[in-house]
């Protein structure tokens, strides 16, 4: 077998891996759903099942072995966990409030915060480019957001959880600014390191008393800790050393896709006309931002930063915005 055809192979089990990976993503919302627990609760036992799934993971690959941390990347994979797993938690408190299809194209407006927060933070250039696709997402996204005269005059839930899922991006950006600087450590354990930061963290807002009254949200929970946080996410960093960053970025667009079928099919929300006319803004401006000046390199993922090139896992850059999951 040619060097060629056997990167063919790898790129398209690449993409199959990162396909099933956003798939898995879109079904966020309904596990979140019907889980039945607040949204906090529901981020504490995902920190949970996922620390466990995540554990034995790295356990088994023998990743805790000359893991490359120091004090001072322990401390950022850290600081970059308080805002994923707070992330999370605003995004879930945008699903009641909202819909799972409105909150996650809203969430999709993740890559603007990262550069805007690379400009204001790290001096990083805010070219003319991006401040364009930057303009095309803000009309895109007042065009999802749909609000209507009743959503001002009511009891404004709709509005924040608008606010919410805005939040949830904004710390979504947070995050990616802070842990892609974590070089050197392999990104399994970037996010073992913060999902075992959530459990402490989210517990003093965890309804622990709900608990016992979950049921079969219990199995709802588990999936979101094994499915969505474990294997998941390993099939995200296992296709991100396999595909360029066009194709990554690209692929990326197959969760909120995801996310609006499921919303559809399970509870019947869908999206106005007008809401429909703004997501192929989003989709291109996140395109326009990812793709731009940047030609074939591998993307870390989310929450993840780039590991040592003798390393078999995500290299180079993260891509600002590509690969996003939950």
């Amino acid at each position: 077998m040619g060097t060629s055809e056997m990167s063919a192979r790898q790129e398209t089990r690449g993409a199959v891996e990162l396909t099933a990976a956003m798939l898995l993503s879109g079904t966020i919302g309904v596990f979140v759903v019907e889980s039945g627990a607040s949204p906090f609760t529901v981020v504490f036992y995902r920190c949970v099942f996922g620390a466990l799934f995540l554990g034995l993971y790295c356990l088994a690959r023998g990743f805790l072995r000359n893991h490359g941390f120091t004090p001072r990347k322990l401390a950022l994979a850290a600081l970059g966990g308080v805002f994923i797993v707070f992330n999370w938690a605003f995004l879930f408190e945008a699903y009641g409030r909202t819909s799972i299809s409105v909150a996650t194209v809203v969430y999709h407006t993740q890559p603007f915060f990262v550069v805007l927060l690379g400009a204001l933070f790290f001096k990083e250039r805010l070219t003319r480019r991006k401040a364009g696709w930057l303009l095309v997402a803000f009309l895109g996204l007042v065009l999802v957001a749909g609000v209507s005269v009743s959503d001002l005059s009511g009891d404004g839930a709709y509005l924040v959880g608008l606010g919410y899922a805005l939040l949830a991006a904004l710390f979504y950006g947070l995050s990616t600014i802070i842990t892609k600087r974590v070089t050197g450590v392999r990104p399994h354990l970037i996010a073992l390191v913060q999902v075992l930061l959530g459990i402490p963290l989210l517990l003093p807002f965890t309804r622990l008393g709900q608990s016992a009254h979950l049921g079969t949200g219990w199995a709802w929970l588990a999936g979101l800790g094994f499915l969505h946080t474990g294997v998941m996410y390993a099939l995200m960093y296992s296709s991100y050393r396999k595909l360029p960053t066009s194709k990554i970025a690209v692929l990326a667009f197959v969760y909120p896709a995801a996310a609006l079928i499921c919303d559809w099919a399970v509870y019947g929300h869908h999206v106005s006309l007008l809401q429909a006319l703004g997501i192929p803004l989003i989709v291109a401006a996140s395109l326009g931002t990812n793709l731009g000046g940047r030609r074939g390199k591998p993307a870390a993922p989310l929450a993840a930063a780039p590991v040592r090139r003798d390393e078999p896992s995500a290299c180079g850059r993260p891509v600002r915005g590509a690969g996003e999951a939950v």
